[in-house]
């Protein structure tokens, strides 16, 4: 009886024996095959990481090759919040490291959840002193950092990039495709405590490529320079100065004030950002009177030695037209009219062009359509079509008002002025990637001759009995006009409210530059001589002898 009862533990043994047996086969079945490819990842992901390893953003450079703006390695520190074991001591330490507001790092430390930032965009100085720190927690990302070398200048131009590396204005957005960088991949490869071993290669980082702008730097700053001493005097409420190559129609200078700091974008709004130069539509007033005359001599309507005896007001339909000066019936030639900026005078001579031309020589001039210059955002400014004229709308035009353009418009007309005629789009992109941008080649809007003429009636202006006398630079002789616009109103025409403007040639007789100054609701004196004239002249006294321009007295 003892021999089958033995023999039954042994068989059960033996079952349990091969049913542990099959078990162990079946979980290694289950490991190797099954989840094999899965645990085997993981195993991977516990020894590797895949870092990003960002590209640089493209240099937007000035026409001399000065960096305006570049990128270099940076860091972003990030904290895994669990893991800081005395969030008060740590935050105060990295906050040191970082010259950091403690509070606010301390804030990041202490988030709920695995992952906070503690600061975005640092140097390389700042990041290794955090690292050296060897804080469990407290890590680092791959980033980099958007320096600008020659500080804040022409900050609207070039314009704001995101934390995330986009441009969100001006140049950097309007480039964007060209500057940003293509990030790459690096495999990193830990030992079993996780300390790193090697770096491979996965996909190299594309740097972006350069965008070389016409600005000048050193003539930048000095428009920058004389905007901020209109800006403390006249406390307008925007600004701009715009300084073009008469002979190539390069953007030398486009300067705005008030200034923005493209570093702290916070307290701006979304005006400050803004590139005035483009974007700000105004009525230019009397500097349009030089378009009316332009037109007038071109279709052989005047010609210089025309007179005209102008009582002291015109009625247009329902409106009345007075100088902005009392005076009596005066008999003026068309420089005479042009350099005392009479009102009367420029809708006589409107009035003799007729409306139905005079509408088609204010598009040849480029007015009403952007001038296609290579920036974002460009406005084109208001011009009604003819058919929505009304009677009195001749009264307006020829005097600038009815209207409205963008300085940067007021350039390229005047640069038509300077160059003997031709209309060119203004070249603010000189390079990219070190490849020529062409210049507009333009086309012909009035007769050389024609041009002469409005530039030899200019010179008046500023000289004795004009309406800018008192600006003169010496041994150039300079040729210009001024502009009082009133803002126009839900009620009418503002008597409070003015638009001060003055476009400048330089020199007169053989132009090297086009001038532009918009002062835009001055105080402490409103009109365009007062406000805009003098930046004019001393952006005039500055560029000029730069420019290597000899004297012409």
């Amino acid at each position: 009886m003892r021999v089958p009862r033995l023999e039954r533990r042994i068989g059960l043994l033996f079952a349990v024996s091969l049913a542990l047996l099959a078990g162990l086969f079946f979980r290694a079945f289950l490991l190797q095959v099954v989840q094999g490819s899965s645990l085997a990842s993981q195993a991977t992901s516990q020894q590797e990481d895949i870092v990003e390893v960002p590209g640089l953003r493209g240099s937007i450079l000035d026409r001399n090759g000065q960096p305006l703006a570049g990128s270099e390695p940076g860091a972003t520190i990030v904290a895994t919040p669990y893991q800081i074991k005395d969030p008060p001591a740590e935050a105060a330490a990295v906050a040191k490291a970082l010259k950091a507001d403690p509070d606010e790092v301390l804030n990041a430390l202490t988030q709920p959840g695995g992952f906070a930032y503690v600061d975005r965009k640092v140097d390389l100085k700042k990041a290794n002193a955090v690292e050296a720190l060897g804080l469990e927690g407290i890590n680092q990302l791959p980033d980099t950092l958007r320096v600008r070398p020659q500080g804040d200048i022409a900050s609207q131009v070039i314009g704001a990039v995101s934390d995330e590396g986009e441009g969100l204005t001006g140049i950097e957005a309007g480039k964007e495709s060209i500057l940003k960088g293509v990030n790459g991949e690096e495999r990193l490869v830990k030992d079993g405590a996780g300390n790193p071993m090697s770096f491979d290669t996965i996909r190299d980082a594309e740097d972006g490529k350069s965008v070389q702008l016409t600005l000048d730097a050193t003539i930048q700053a000095e428009a920058e320079r004389v905007l901020a001493e209109i800006g403390e005097y006249h406390d307008p409420v925007n600004a701009s100065a715009i300084v073009m190559d008469a002979r190539t129609s390069d953007i030398l200078a486009m300067a705005n004030w008030p200034p923005v700091n493209l570093d702290d974008l916070s307290s701006a709004e979304p005006e400050d950002l803004l590139n005035v130069g483009t974007s700000y539509t105004y009525e230019p007033g009397s500097t349009f009177k030089a378009f009316t005359v332009a037109s007038a001599l071109e279709d052989g309507t005047v010609t210089p030695s025309s007179t005209f005896t102008l009582a002291p007001s015109i009625q247009i339909y329902d409106r009345v037209i007075e100088e902005s000066h009392p005076r009596g019936t005066v008999t003026l030639d068309v420089g005479d009219i042009l350099a005392q900026s009479s009102n009367v005078g420029a809708v006589t001579i409107g009035l003799e062009i007729g409306g139905r031309k005079f509408s088609r020589w204010i598009n040849k001039w480029g007015f009403g359509q952007p001038t296609g210059i290579d920036y974002p955002g460009e406005e084109q400014g208001i011009v009604l079509p003819y058919s929505d004229w009304s009677g009195s709308t001749i009264g307006n035009v020829p005097i600038g008002q009815g209207l409205a353009v963008t300085p940067i418009q007021m350039v390229q007309a005047y640069g038509a002025l300077a160059n003997g005629g031709i209309l060119r789009t203004p070249r603010l992109i000189e390079k990219i990637d070190g490849q020529e941008v062409p210049a507009d080649m333009g086309h012909r809007v009035v007769s050389p001759e024609v041009a002469s003429e409005v530039r030899d009636m200019l010179k008046g202006v500023l000289a004795p009995g004009g309406t800018a006398s008192e600006v003169s630079v010496p041994g150039y002789t300079l040729a210009g006009k001024t502009g009082t616009a009133q803002i126009a109103t839900e009620d009418g025409y503002s008597d409070t409210r003015y638009v001060a403007s003055f476009m400048g040639v330089a020199p007169a007789d053989d132009p090297a530059i086009v001038v532009s100054v918009m002062v835009n609701e001055p105080t402490n004196g409103h009109t365009g001589a007062e406000a805009a004239a003098p930046g004019f002249g001393e952006l005039a006294a500055f560029t000029l002898p730069y420019l290597g321009i000899p004297t012409d007295q």
